[in-house]
């Protein structure tokens, strides 16, 4: 295994997160290494964040070793986690989702008056 490992300084999820996490781990093939979050241009906060099931973890990947599974982050998606919660909501309407909490807006991006809801986002 390559990477480094990351710190809850570094990137925290919550107990919901967590929960969620152990229960699709036990869904998926034994070659998957973790759950990669990668970020792509756009969004309220300039950046968008999204989570993949990974079979590789590379040597400049940042690793958070959690109870059942493993979150697997790039440098350069790491340099806009920092800090940041992932936490888990199920509004009870079927609209079930992880949420990225505490995210830094990204200079440039189009901050948060223009995505009208912080819910979700990561903002503010």
């Amino acid at each position: 295994m390559s990477g480094t490992a990351l710190t809850e300084s570094d990137l925290t999820l919550t107990e919901m997160a967590q929960t969620k996490m152990v229960e699709l781990f036990q869904q998926v093939e034994d070659n998957i290494e973790g759950v990669r979050v990668f970020a792509t241009p756009g969004g309220c906060s300039g950046v968008s964040f999204g989570m993949t099931f990974s079979d590789a973890i590379n040597a400049n990947d940042g690793i958070l070793a959690c109870e059942g599974f493993k979150v697997i982050v790039d440098d350069g998606t790491m340099q806009y986690l920092r800090g940041v919660e992932i936490d888990f909501v199920d509004r009870g309407d079927g609209n079930a989702s992880f949420v990225f909490n505490n995210l830094q807006p990204v200079d440039g991006g189009g901050g948060c008056g223009t995505c009208g809801s912080s819910q979700g986002g990561g903002c503010g």
